[in-house]
C-alpha cells in the first residue's frame, strides 16, 4: 500500500493527544527523579552548579556538549569566525583559488591548536595513501586506509602515535584522534574516486585542500571527494533566491536548539540517572522507557546542532554539506538510522551500495551490511560494546528486508490486497512501533551502557509484559501514525510542486 493512504482527521487527533500526554507525563517522572536525587552521591561527579539565581543544578555529563558549548566554546567561536572571515575575503579577491585559500587557513589554525608534530603525523597519513591512491586498484586502497585507520583506533598503535604530539591540555586527546580519524577516511574517499578518474589523477595538492578544510577537519561531516572537489572549485558564487535566509533561519534554529538543551539539563538529569543503576531500577517501567528514549533524542539533538553549526559555516563558504541526521522520532526502519549522516554516506556510497546494488537479494544484502558494519566497528574503535551494537544493527537491517520479502509473498500479500489502505497503514504501523523500540534497544548499548540497555529490555518486554509493554506500543505506535501522516502530507507536496513546474516553465 502506497505512502499517500490516509487517516480519518479524528483518529490522527487523538494519536496526537495520546502521544502529548505520554510525552509529558514521562518528562514529568524525570523532572521528579532529577530533583529528589540530587543528592545522591553517583550525581556529585555529573551535576554541577547551573542556575544559581534559580537554584538549578546542571547535567554536564556529556563532554561533548560541554567541551561545544561551555568549555571551549569561545575558542571553537573564534577559530570559525575567523575562517568565515578569511573565506570571504577570498571568494571576493580570487574565486578561483579560495579552495587553496582555506587549505592555508586550515593548516595554519591546525598548527596553532596542535603543533608541528600533529600535521608531521597527518602528511604522512595523507601521503602513504596518495602512493596507494597512484596504483588505481580499490581493494588496494581500501586494504591501506582500513590498515592506517586501525593504527589510530587500535591499541597500542594509537597511544603509540599520540605520543608524537606535544603539549597537554583538556581538548587533546578529542582533537587528534578526530583529526586522524576523519583524515584517513577523506583520503579514503580520495583514493577511491582517483581510481574512477579515468585520465590522470588528482594532484597530492587537491588532496591537501580537501582534506585540511578547518570546519570539517577535526569533527566532520566527511563530505566525499568527488562532491568537495566539485563544488570548492567552483568560480560561479551567485546564491540561490532566499539561500541567505535559508542559513540564517537554520543558523537561529541551531541557536534555539542550544538554548532548549541547556534548559534541559537543568530539570532533566537524563545523562546522569542511567548511570546510577540502582536508582534506574527504582523507575516505573514506562519512565524507564522515557529515560532511554529521551537518550536517544537528546543524542539526535546534539548531532544536529554540532554537525548544523558546521554545515551553516561550509554553506557560507558555497558548499553543500551533508545534512544533519534524521530525527530519531521520525525513525522507524533501521535503513535510515544514523547519526552522522556523512559517515552514513561515505559508507553507503564506497561500501553498501557498492556491494548492494539495489538491496533486493537476501543473500547480497547481507554480504554488504556486514562489510558496512566491519567498517563501522572501525571506525567507532573495537570493542566488546562496540561488537554488541554493530551485531544487533545489522542484524535489524537484514530483519527488515526478511520480513518485507515473505510479506510480499502469498497469503501475507493476498490477505493485504484485500484490505483498505488505511488499515492497511495501521497494520503497518503496528510492526513499525515493535521496529522503533528495537532500533532504541539496540542503539543505547552505545549511548549509555550494556547494564542499562539489558535492564530497560527486561522491564519492557519481561517484568512489563503485558501492561507496561502494550502501553509502551500505543504511545509508540499513535507517533509512528503521525510520522506516516508527515511523510504522506510531504509527499502529496513534492507530487503537486512537480505537476506545478512545468506549468511555470
Amino acid at each position: 500500500m502506497g505512502i499517500k493512504s490516509a487517516l480519518p482527521k479524528y483518529e490522527l487527533y487523538c494519536y496526537t493527544a495520546v502521544l502529548g500526554l505520554a510525552l509529558t507525563w514521562a518528562a514529568s517522572w524525570i523532572i521528579e527523579a532529577s530533583d529528589e536525587n540530587v543528592g545522591r552521591k553517583v550525581f556529585k561527579s555529573s551535576v554541577k552548579p547551573g542556575w544559581s539565581y534559580f537554584g538549578r543544578k546542571m547535567d554536564v555529563a556529556d563532554f561533548e556538549w560541554v567541551m561545544w558549548f561551555t568549555t571551549f566554546r569561545n575558542h571553537i567561536l573564534f577559530a570559525l569566525s575567523g575562517h568565515v572571515i578569511f573565506a570571504k575575503i577570498c571568494s571576493m579577491i580570487s574565486p578561483k583559488d579560495r579552495g587553496m585559500m582555506y587549505m592555508v587557513y586550515g593548516l595554519f589554525a591546525i598548527l596553532i591548536s596542535m603543533g608541528w608534530s600533529f600535521i608531521t603525523l597527518i602528511l604522512a597519513h595523507c601521503i602513504m595513501l596518495y602512493s596507494v591512491a597512484l596504483v588505481k586498484r580499490k581493494w588496494i586502497c581500501f586494504v591501506a586506509g582500513l590498515c592506517s585507520l586501525a593504527t589510530i583506533k587500535m591499541e597500542p598503535y594509537g597511544s603509540w602515535q599520540a605520543g608524537f604530539v606535544t603539549g597537554s591540555f583538556e581538548l587533546q586527546d578529542i582533537l587528534f584522534y578526530g583529526g586522524c580519524g576523519f583524515s584517513i577516511m577523506r583520503c579514503m574517499s580520495f583514493a577511491l574516486e582517483n581510481c574512477e578518474k579515468k585520465d590522470g589523477n588528482y594532484t597530492f595538492v587537491e588532496l591537501l585542500k580537501y582534506n585540511f578544510y578547518l570546519p570539517f577537519f577535526y569533527f566532520g561531516p566527511v563530505m566525499t571527494f568527488d562532491q568537495f572537489h566539485f563544488q570548492a572549485n567552483n568560480p560561479n558564487l551567485t546564491r540561490k533566491d532566499r539561500e541567505m535566509w535559508d542559513i540564517t533561519i537554520k543558523a537561529l534554529v541551531h541557536l534555539g536548539a542550544i538554548l532548549m538543551v541547556d534548559v534541559f539539563f537543568h530539570f532533566l538529569y537524563i545523562l546522569t540517572i542511567p548511570a546510577d543503576m540502582k536508582l534506574v531500577k527504582q523507575l516505573s517501567d514506562c519512565s524507564l522507557a522515557g529515560l532511554a528514549y529521551s537518550n536517544l533524542v537528546y543524542d539526535w539533538v546534539k548531532a544536529a546542532v554540532m554537525f548544523g553549526v558546521i554545515n551553516t559555516v561550509a554553506r557560507l563558504d558555497h558548499l553543500d554539506p551533508p545534512q544533519p541526521p534524521k530525527c530519531i522520532t521520525m525513525l522507524y526502519v533501521f535503513a535510515e538510522t544514523y547519526f552522522d549522516r556523512g559517515i552514513n554516506d561515505w559508507l553507503c556510497k564506497y561500501v553498501y551500495d557498492y556491494i548492494g546494488k539495489d538491496h533486493d537479494g537476501i543473500f547480497r544484502e547481507l554480504v554488504a551490511t556486514i562489510c558496512t558494519f566491519i567498517i563501522t566497528t572501525l571506525w567507532l574503535g573495537p570493542c566488546e560494546l562496540v561488537y554488541i551494537w554493530s551485531f544487533f544493527n545489522c542484524f535489524g537491517l537484514n530483519f527488515e528486508l526478511w520480513v518485507a520479502k515473505l510479506c510480499s509473498l502469498p497469503p501475507f500479500s493476498t490477505i493485504e490486497g484485500l484490505l483498505s489502505e488505511a488499515m492497511s497503514r495501521r497494520i503497518r504501523s503496528v510492526f513499525n512501533a515493535l521496529n522503533f523500540w528495537q532500533i532504541i534497544l539496540y542503539n543505547i548499548l552505545a549511548l549509555n551502557s550494556l547494564d542499562f540497555a539489558k535492564l530497560v529490555a527486561k522491564r519492557l518486554v519481561v517484568k512489563g509484559f503485558p501492561l507496561s509493554t502494550l502501553a509502551v506500543l500505543f504511545v509508540t505506535y499513535c507517533g509512528v501514525q503521525l510520522v506516516k501522516e508527515r511523510e504522506r502530507q510531504q509527499a502529496l507536496q513534492e507530487e503537486q510542486e512537480a505537476v506545478e513546474k512545468p506549468k511555470i516553465e
